[in-house]
């Protein structure tokens, strides 16, 4: 009977990670979770962007802290408890490449094209994407919520390098849009041919790089400073560096979106184990 009862805990423990991740998560910011009146705006504005029941989703508090440790070397700035309002909501069941939604009634500078160039340089190609704030916000602190999302949905951390990889480009895509007096979507769409020619070509040396940024802009009339297409390159280069860390973390989000966006898969496996459970339990009644 041990033997038996060995074999269905074995196959507990492999079918576990299945049930462990939903595929479907959302965060709130440190300090609308501290206000109810701010939590439950948002809460219905993640209901109002999906026909799911947001009450399945996996629900956690994105933290200053969490912020400031991916962010505060790239942007200069430290994040109080009190000014983390930004908030995400994830869901790998969406499976026609990346789809971002931002509230730009309250997000006021980033753009759901600037967020999918920072989640694809995470080696995120995936998902449905909503972020919001119940109070204005530029939007850029918002990224550590969504990639923390994108982390509960999956199940597995993204490396940190690749983190601060995506934080690093979404902060100058934002800096770019100040200084150039460019819209959002243009930058991104610059760094964005910038990247897929880059990649295309697998180069990594910034000095590379820099020539397809200078071909790129001037493509989109866009004038930048020999700073500015230095600081591009730079951060193309990072991207780049850190995408053969990402193959776990790839894996992890095709399997979970496959898995999540079948919606049969999970009665199967339960099916399977009240199957296994019924076993054991008429051995045990032998006995």
């Amino acid at each position: 009977m041990k033997k038996y009862m060995a074999g269905f805990l074995l196959v507990l423990v492999l079918i576990a990670p299945i049930y462990a991740v939903s595929g479907f998560s959302i965060t709130l910011g440190e300090a609308t979770n501290n206000n109810a009146a701010y939590k439950n705006s948002m809460l219905s504005y993640f209901q109002s962007k999906t026909d799911k029941n947001i009450t399945d989703a996996t629900t956690k508090v994105i933290t200053a802290s969490e912020v400031n440790s991916v962010s505060k070397n790239i942007t200069g700035l430290v994040y109080p408890s009190s000014k983390i309002f930004s908030c995400a909501m994830v869901d790998l069941s969406y499976q026609n490449g990346i789809k971002v939604i931002v509230d730009k009634s309250k997000v006021t500078v980033v753009t759901p094209q600037m967020y999918a160039n920072a989640l694809q340089s995470s080696g995120i190609d995936r998902g449905y994407v909503v972020v919001s704030s119940p109070v204005p916000a530029t939007g850029e602190a918002a990224l550590a919520g969504v990639l923390k999302s994108y982390e509960i949905a999956v199940g597995t951390p993204i490396p940190e390098e690749a983190k601060k990889a995506s934080t690093e480009e979404l902060y100058l895509e934002t800096q770019l849009v100040n200084q150039t007096g460019q819209n959002g979507d243009k930058v991104a769409q610059l760094f964005s041919d910038v990247k897929n020619q880059t990649q295309s070509q697998n180069l990594q040396n910034p000095d590379e790089i820099k020539v397809i940024v200078v071909n790129v802009a001037n493509q989109m009339n866009i004038n930048l400073s020999n700073n500015q297409t230095q600081q591009i390159a730079d951060s193309v280069a990072n991207s780049q560096k850190v995408r053969s860390n990402l193959t776990n973390f790839q894996d992890k989000l095709q399997g979970i979106s496959q898995q999540v966006s079948n919606p049969g898969f999970v009665d199967q496996i339960t099916n399977f184990l009240q199957e296994i459970l019924n076993y054991v339990q008429g051995l045990v009644s032998g006995q």
